[in-house]
């Protein structure tokens, strides 16, 4: 995490700031590849460590890509990906909250990223409109958010990449958002009916439990009514003649 961090940081100063003096710029093209010779370092560790050492291919092939991107200069803030796997793996153990975690972490990393990308990419081009990390910045939000005013966009082919995976991005978070609410509202309605039906139970159980003793308490009665019954009339006749005798 404090690579990635790292990384970001040593990318936006120049994006932010072109003009600063050359050995500035120099230590932070040396911090870029440090910090990208990090994340190789992470990645064969743990591939080495890995039991299923295909499995674990298969399974990691985004950070796999985010070492092997290509040259384009904005193209490298992919490697910020591995800062949400990071997350991931430190995040909290329930799913919502992992979703919380990446929808946060999602966000402002597609703002701050795409800002700096897009700066990158445009700046001194012809017919560029984007020369400044304000431009750019509020670029990258309206284009999120899916609203797009048009006062700003790409005119570059790697531009437009960016656009194209932060309008794709910025949808995805949206729908997570949208389901994430939507699961919290249903888990409250949820608890709320359970609440409920445990007390329309409770009543029932007492219901019947009163009931039963009822049936039990005339069962009871019914049982020695009927046996005095039997009793008297299953006298033997020697019997009931001198009762009548007498």
């Amino acid at each position: 995490m404090a690579a990635a961090l790292l990384f970001l940081v040593a990318y936006a100063i120049p994006v932010v700031d072109p003009d600063l003096p050359e050995p500035l710029l120099e230590v932070c093209s040396v911090v870029l590849k440090v910090t990208w010779a990090v994340f190789v370092v992470d990645y064969v560790a743990r591939l080495v460590l890995s039991t299923d050492r295909r499995a674990f291919v298969r399974h990691n092939l985004l950070d796999l890509a985010v070492l092997a991107l290509p040259a384009l200069r904005p193209l490298r803030l992919l490697r910020l990906l591995a800062l949400l796997a990071i997350l991931n793996r430190a995040g909290a153990n329930n799913l919502r909250g992992r979703v919380i975690v990446y929808v946060v972490g999602g966000t402002l990393l597609l703002v701050v990223c795409g800002s700096l990308a897009i700066t990158d990419a445009e700046r001194n081009q012809p017919g560029a409109n984007i020369e400044h990390i304000g431009d750019g910045l509020w670029w990258a939000v309206s284009t999120m958010t899916t609203v797009g005013y048009g006062d700003r966009y790409p005119v570059t082919t790697t531009g437009r990449f960016i656009a194209a995976a932060l309008m794709i991005g910025g949808i995805a978070l949206l729908g997570v958002i949208t389901a994430t609410l939507a699961s919290w509202l249903v888990q409250r309605v949820a608890e709320a009916n359970d609440e409920e039906q445990a007390a329309t139970r409770a009543q029932v159980d007492a219901l019947a439990e009163e009931v039963r003793a009822l049936r039990d308490h005339l069962s009871a009665g019914t049982t020695g009514t009927a046996s005095d019954l039997q009793g008297w009339h299953g006298d033997p006749p020697e019997e009931r003649q001198d009762a009548g005798r007498a």
